[in-house]
């Protein structure tokens, strides 16, 4: 079993097709069919079943496939690692994290990284915990800041709290008198716009709403965070956001909900099966000195507490 051979069995199960996956791959579609050939003459079994023309995983192929990723994944990282042994003048940093992050205090912490690091190249990744976590789980990401608790807790990722976000009511500015807290029951029956599904915020928002007795009223949903702001700015409804997203948004006010409000949890989490890489572990250590820093010099973004101990 070569690794040559796994990535082209991952290109034709991606692409449900050989020429698309030789394309990709950038070999001759006969010089791919040959390697996939070998690879199932090795393992002994089938892996795809080319009936009239359509190309599906066999039962073996779907066993094969998340282990395939897994091992290229961690083929990269060797490489990676390897690489990195001169001064981390060079490697690669995958990082998911959620929208409200990437929104709220992401660019500053990359711009450190980067400064210090000028040859390490970045790769961001944005979308809701679950899809982060499933990305971490495929070997897809060396580190991402997702949201606790887990829906599912997951054995095979390590994670630590770094920092807890209030949530607020977002409204438009001058909408309504101003008011230093609103309770969240007082929300029933008003328009609400709602996330998309798979997105934290709209887990929270739901959850919220029925421990409150109600189920919330809908105008809109299905956005994304710029999307979701935008509509709230054109008085479609309001929203429930982290306070953070809402700087650089004068056309919006946040009003906080009553004590004990509403609170997330922020964790950077990994693979506990592989070790960080070296690049990986340098972005861990800077983000959390800027966040020390920041909480320490009062910049961090409103509505954002440092979890002791960081």
């Amino acid at each position: 079993m070569q690794l040559q051979q796994l990535a082209s069995f991952v290109a034709v199960a991606e692409a449900r097709h050989f020429t698309q996956a030789a394309e990709r791959m950038r070999v001759a579609q006969p010089s791919l069919s040959k390697q996939i050939k070998a690879l199932e003459a090795d393992l002994g079994a089938p892996l795809f079943s080319r009936a009239r023309g359509n190309v599906t995983l066999t039962p073996a192929g779907e066993a094969l496939l998340p282990l395939a990723r897994r091992i290229l994944a961690d083929a990269e990282t060797a490489r990676r690692e390897v690489g990195e042994l001169a001064g981390l003048r060079r490697g690669r940093v995958r990082l998911g994290a959620t929208p409200s992050v990437c929104a709220g205090l992401m660019a500053d912490a990359l711009a450190r990284f980067h400064r210090g690091y000028p040859g390490i190249e970045l790769l961001v990744e944005e979308g809701g915990s679950r899809d982060l976590v499933r990305a971490l789980a495929r070997g897809q990401l060396d580190l991402a800041l997702i949201i606790m608790p887990l829906q599912n807790d997951d054995p095979a990722l390590v994670t630590r709290e770094i920092l807890r976000e209030n949530l607020v009511v977002v409204s438009p500015s001058l909408s309504r008198a101003h008011k230093r807290y609103i309770r969240i029951q007082e929300l029933r029956g008003q328009p609400m716009v709602m996330f998309r599904r798979g997105y934290d915020l709209r887990e929270a928002t739901l959850n919220a709403c029925r421990q409150a007795g109600f189920e919330p009223k809908l105008a809109v949903e299905g956005g994304e965070m710029d999307a979701v702001l935008r509509f709230v700015e054109a008085g479609l409804g309001i929203a429930l956001v982290p306070s953070m997203v809402l700087d650089g948004r004068p056309g919006l006010t946040g009003t906080p909900l009553a004590p004990p409000g509403l609170q997330r949890t922020i964790a950077i989490a990994r693979r506990k099966d592989v070790e960080p890489t070296r690049a990986a572990q340098a972005f861990h250590d800077t983000l959390l000195s800027f966040l020390s820093e920041a909480a320490h010099d009062g910049s961090l973004p409103e509505g954002l507490e440092l979890i002791s101990g960081i």
